[in-house]
């Protein structure tokens, strides 16, 4: 065999290769980021109508969400806040509508704690969305009740939902770290739903 036709040989199979592992790589990645973004992965691969483009803006929104600088909560913060949203609750029976906007406001504040800017809905989501997103759809759905329901369009088992969707957000933005969970730092460990 001759030389030309051993370099060309060698040449294809170094390029299937390159190929194949570039195709497993970029299988990875996407799963990574699905499994990161959860739910909020295939909405952006709808908006944007191809899987490529969706990916650029999720790893972009990390990139950002980077860039922030999140804390913790400390034990008696999370007992503070979880003090205020059954306050809340308790208001929904006499006023719901208004106990509906207290939990958008609670969700709101808890996230200025922990370092997420508050300002622009969508730039609050875009943010959430890298640690959150199995949960974001949650405050998606609250928002846009809270949103109706400034438009007296929102019945009171709406407001009802709202509630529970904010309260799923609420939740998760207030778990215990599991660091701290596993190191026995914290004696709350109640997990995103509130079960013990």
């Amino acid at each position: 065999m001759s030389t030309v036709i051993m370099v060309v040989i060698i040449v294809a199979i170094v390029a299937l290769i390159a190929g194949a592992g570039y195709v497993m790589w970029t299988r990875a990645r996407s799963g990574k980021l699905r499994k990161q973004f959860g739910p909020e992965y295939d909405r952006a691969v709808e908006r944007h109508g191809n899987r490529s483009a969706a990916e650029r803006e999720l790893r972009s929104r990390q990139e950002r969400h980077q860039e922030l600088e999140l804390r913790e909560l400390d034990p008696r913060q999370r007992e503070l806040y979880r003090e205020q949203w059954t306050h809340v609750q308790e208001q929904f029976v006499d006023a719901p509508e208004a106990a509906v906007e207290q939990g958008d406001r609670l969700v709101a504040a808890v996230m200025g704690e922990r370092g997420y800017p508050t300002r622009g809905y969508e730039d609050r989501v875009a943010h959430l969305s890298v640690e959150h997103g199995r949960t974001l759809d949650h405050y998606r759905r609250g928002h846009e009740i809270s949103v109706r329901a400034s438009r007296k369009e929102a019945g009171t088992e709406d407001l009802r939902q709202a509630m529970v969707h904010y309260r799923a957000l609420f939740e998760d933005l207030l778990a215990v770290p599991a660091e701290e969970r596993s190191a026995g730092k914290v004696g709350d460990q109640r997990t995103p739903g509130g079960r013990s």
